[in-house]
């Protein structure tokens, strides 16, 4: 709840302002692979760059159908939380852009796929 609320308020009061409407002009030709619009890029954004809930509340603030849920969602569970994910994998000692590339790239290509299927 910590994050998830003032997330929505964020989402919320953007709505209001013409920066919503100008950020999904701007990507509306890149979601489109997606079978999203251009508003859905802050779902990503919030869930890439903070955590999954912080999508979930951004999601709550945008009126989406249920297809387009389920394909945020889907790009979501394959890359969130990028930032601390990432962290803990330098940890691992593991590569970090090779991983960090798979997952960025898979959300995408599960995005496009589940367009054509839904």
């Amino acid at each position: 709840m910590k994050v998830m609320i003032p997330v929505f308020v964020v989402i919320t009061l953007i709505q209001i302002t013409p920066l919503l409407d100008y950020l999904g002009q701007i990507f509306k030709p890149f979601m489109a692979y997606f079978g999203l619009p251009g508003e859905a890029v802050t779902v990503l954004i919030f869930g890439k760059a903070i955590n999954i809930y912080a999508a979930i509340g951004a999601i709550s603030g945008l009126e989406l159908t249920l297809r387009e849920i389920t394909i945020l969602g889907s790009m979501l569970t394959i890359s969130h939380s990028l930032p601390m994910e990432t962290a803990v994998i330098k940890q691992a000692r593991v590569p970090v852009r090779g991983l960090v590339l798979v997952r960025i790239v898979g959300s995408l290509i599960a995005g496009i796929v589940l367009n054509w299927l839904l």
